[in-house]
């Protein structure tokens, strides 16, 4: 327990944060999304990869909007394993469906520094994929990314802060909150 953040801690972040998005505005931006993934991928029959765990609570909401018949797996591969700063990629959990020749559309919580989807997007590729695109619930506003550079969908824009909420963690908490906030001082 003593690695755990304590609960103190957790509330005091959650009381300092400076909400960005409510969750009216998520649900207004995934609506948008759905739309847009809709009309490209009508004829496509994708196989949808959500990145665990940032990616659940935002493949659940965009997944049932998406109206077209496709296939739902899902990976978990991480840079950050409850820090507030990314390492090395650190696979966990492949797909069980097969990737080749598909259409694939990873679907992410953030685009930070894109490193972890550019190794998912490399993955995809070595796994056969005939088409990757990326889907993403927040872009972080960065002058330049040492990764992927722009997602092929997105739903909201936030500052270079360190962000949470909505699947987005701070230190492997508080990925619940249905708003998306900025940490106070990061």
């Amino acid at each position: 327990m003593s690695n755990r953040i304590k609960i103190e801690e957790i509330q005091n972040v959650l009381a300092k944060a400076e909400r960005l998005h409510t969750e009216r505005e998520i649900l207004e931006a995934i609506d948008e999304m759905a739309i847009e993934m809709n009309e490209q991928l009508k004829y496509k029959y994708p196989l949808c990869l959500s990145v665990m765990i940032g990616g659940l609570i935002f493949s659940g909401q965009l997944l049932p909007r998406i109206n077209l018949p496709m296939e739902i797996d899902y990976i978990h591969a991480t840079r950050y394993r409850g820090s507030t700063s990314g390492k090395e990629l650190h696979w966990i959990k492949k797909a069980n469906t097969s990737i080749a020749d598909r259409t694939v559309v990873i679907i992410d919580d953030i685009l930070d520094e894109g490193l972890t989807l550019e190794a998912i997007i490399e993955y995809c590729q070595a796994e056969g994929a005939k088409e990757i695109l990326t889907a993403v619930l927040v872009e972080k506003q960065l002058d330049k990314r040492p990764g992927l550079q722009k997602a092929d969908f997105t739903g909201l824009i936030v500052p270079n802060r360190y962000v949470f909420g909505y699947g987005m963690d701070y230190q492997g908490q508080l990925r619940y909150t249905p708003d998306i906030y900025a940490v106070h001082g990061l």
